[in-house]
Parts: C-alpha cells; sequence; structure tokens
C-alpha cells in the first residue's frame, strides 16, 4: 500500500504483485503489478496524521504492508517520495492536493 499524504489529505493506493519476484519486492517486476485506490481505515489516519505532526511534514509518502486480515502495517515515510506514477496508474487527484496546500487553500 502507498498512502500519499499532502497536509490533511490522504491517498490510498493498493500495489498488487502479479509475479513472485514483485510479491517480494514490488520494484522488481514493475511489469506485473496492478494499482487500485482504497479507503484508509480510521485508525491508520489518525496514526499518519499524529506522525506527520511529530514530523512536522505536510507531505509524505509511506509505505505499509496489508496482511490477509487487512491489519495495515507502517515500514516507512518518505518526506520526498515519488507520487506522479501512483497519480499516473490510478487518477487519485495528488498533484491538485500539492497546489491546493502550496496555495494555502483546502
Amino acid at each position: 500500500m502507498r498512502l500519499t499524504v499532502v497536509g490533511r489529505r490522504m491517498f490510498a493506493a493498493a500495489i498488487h504483485a502479479g509475479s513472485s519476484a514483485a510479491h517480494e519486492d514490488w520494484r522488481s517486476d514493475y511489469g506485473s503489478l496492478t494499482y487500485t485506490t482504497t479507503t484508509v481505515p480510521h485508525d491508520v489516519a489518525t496514526g499518519m496524521l499524529a506522525l506527520m505532526d511529530r514530523l512536522q511534514l505536510r507531505y509524505g509518502a509511506a509505505d505499509f504492508v496489508v496482511g490477509g486480515n487487512g491489519e495495515w502495517t507502517f515500514l516507512e515515510v518518505n518526506p520526498c517520495g515519488q507520487w506522479d506514477w501512483i497519480q499516473g496508474t490510478t487518477g487519485l487527484p495528488i498533484v491538485e492536493a500539492l497546489a491546493n496546500d502550496l496555495e494555502g487553500v483546502g
């Protein structure tokens, strides 16, 4: 799961591995990946906003592993993480959120 946080907005994209190599590390086989958008569980959203506040970040690209039971396990948040590839594959309006945040809108 890639969770892009812009200000107080969150954009979640599930990354589905289509090969055993990608299942181990999705970056090893980009061609086998598919993406879907999803909602962020309330406890994850609350925790991410608290972390972003604690780190004094307005932007972050966070990675999670989602288990078979639906539980999200936090891996990392990158304050300079990539976002365009997620927007391009899912249509999530990340660039608009970035522009709005920079302009102090929304």
